[in-house]
């Protein structure tokens, strides 16, 4: 039986002390949905909600808080691999004339060669709530050397032209080099034209792209590239401006504006700071991220979401809305002044959050892989309060080094006495072995792993996560908070 180890995140999160003046609710509670990592509406005047679930079905509904019912829209689990963490049917996007040619298009991750694949499907002429499919036809195919890092957004732009996110490829650090490598389409963030076509093709190049008609080598659908893992972007319907957030390695989440031919670091850097080498990088002609938040209190990996144009949350308006995937925080990030960016926590929520999708009113949607889809709703008397003004009691450290072979040390810090319970667990959430599950006094504190499990048999190399448990202060939500880190042999 499959356990996922985010589960174990929605034990609890770091409270932040002062009220926000929003909180979450169900918008649909009489839907549930199985790992829900995406949300679109089609763009042909029905007002309908399309989520996407990780294992391979699109599922249609009302947009009506009351709905009752959903239909599979698409069932395509016969070709979907989502056998890794990362992997699986991750994104969907309606041609914007959709109304007229019921075109749709879906990234999934396909097995035996490992790849990821961006197909079109085409709606069926009797009935606008099934999709047939196989009317599949392949856009795009690209090898995956790992199950992780693989994007998964795609999206047409304000142009009609059609953007798909790759990751580098996965593993740790980039082992290829993909990021920097315009030979491949690895670490990028594509542009192509799906309303024409060119030989060997189901898709043409844009003669606009900033790599058309080159002759190093380079590939010409790359609109963007140095980028580790673009999970999900989008674009500002009001500026058209594309916003990413690109998930880090051991140490910094990163937002960035993504434009025409950028460089945006990886693995040169890690947000703004130099990753490869550790120090003194070369930073010539790299675009720096608008934002980018530590690895600290349970923030592991941000899930990019919209700047939003709705109109229930009107001090909202105009602010890009993204989340941390781990410790379930929602900020809004206030660009107006591009010199001091403001970064507001919205929300702290006790569940995953897998993606944001939008109604055509641009009324925002959280998706959570507990798989409820949530929204924004007003709290009496809150304020909002800037992030770094919550009161931490605990701190748990990136291991180091990272990654590491046999032995890692963990730190962590506590500001009262307290039992703290460390635990490790791998991908499928299994769990591995227990830390440390002791009383300590407030300080500075260290625990190592060597890389078995509590059997003392050698673990296999890999991604891992440790997760640290702990009380706060009377009354407070008790504390999780994880970090992954990587063995390699």
């Amino acid at each position: 039986m499959k356990r996922w180890f985010f589960s174990f995140v929605m034990i609890g999160s770091l409270l932040a002390y002062g009220q926000s003046p929003l909180s979450l609710e169900e918008a649909f509670p009489n839907l549930t949905f199985n790992q829900p990592v995406d949300l679109q509406h089609a763009p042909d005047g029905s007002h309908r909600l399309f989520v996407v679930e990780k294992r391979g079905m699109i599922w249609v509904f009302e947009n009506n808080s009351g709905v009752l019912n959903k239909t599979v829209f698409l069932d395509i689990r016969d070709r979907v691999n989502d056998s890794g963490f990362e992997e699986g049917l991750l994104g969907l996007a309606f041609h914007p004339a959709y109304a007229t040619n019921g075109h749709f298009f879906v990234y999934y991750s396909a097995a035996n060669p490992r790849r990821s694949v961006i197909s079109r499907f085409k709606v069926s002429s009797a009935d606008s709530n099934v999709a047939v499919a196989d009317s599949e036809l392949v856009i795009l195919e690209v090898n995956q050397p790992f199950s992780n890092h693989n994007g998964g957004q795609i999206a047409f732009g304000p142009d009609g032209m059609f953007y798909i996110a790759l990751g580098d490829g996965g593993s740790g650090g980039d082992p290829f080099g993909h990021g920097q490598n315009l030979a491949t389409l690895l670490g990028s963030i594509l542009r192509v034209d799906v309303n024409q076509t060119q030989p060997g093709f189901n898709y043409s190049i844009p003669p606009d792209n900033p790599f058309a008609g080159n002759t190093e080598g380079y590939r010409e659908e790359i609109f963007a590239y140095g980028l580790r893992n673009p999970w999900r972007f989008s674009f500002d319907p009001v500026t058209g401006m594309l916003w990413c957030g690109d998930v880090g390695q051991n140490a910094w989440e990163e937002i960035d504006m993504i434009t025409s031919g950028g460089n945006y670091g990886w693995n040169i850097m890690e947000g703004n700071h130099c990753f490869q080498p550790p120090a003194g990088c070369n930073t010539t002609g790299l675009i720096l991220p608008v934002w980018e938040y530590p690895h600290s209190s349970g923030n592991i990996s941000i899930t990019g979401g919209y700047v939003y144009r709705g109109n229930s949350v009107t001090e909202l308006i105009g602010k890009y809305i993204y989340a941390d995937y781990g410790s379930g925080r929602i900020w809004s990030l206030d660009v107006s002044d591009i010199n001091n960016p403001i970064n507001t926590l919205l929300v702290d929520a006790n569940f995953n959050i897998s993606s944001f999708g939008i109604d055509h009113t641009g009324e925002l949607f959280i998706c959570g892989l507990n798989g409820k889809i949530y929204r924004f709703t007003p709290t009496a008397n809150g304020v909002l309060e800037p992030e770094e003004r919550a009161v931490k009691d605990f701190e748990l450290g990136q291991n180091f080094p990272n990654p590491f072979n046999p032995t890692t040390t963990i730190p962590f810090q506590s500001r009262l006495p307290g039992q703290v319970r460390i635990e490790v667990f791998n991908l499928r959430g299994e769990w591995i072995t227990t830390l440390l599950n002791d009383s300590v006094a407030p300080g500075h504190h260290f625990v190592n792993w060597d890389g078995r499990d509590a059997r003392g048999q050698e673990v296999s190399s890999g991604i891992y996560f440790y997760q640290l448990r702990a009380p706060q202060r009377p009354g407070a939500t008790p504390l999780s908070i994880t970090r992954k880190m990587m063995l390699l042999k």
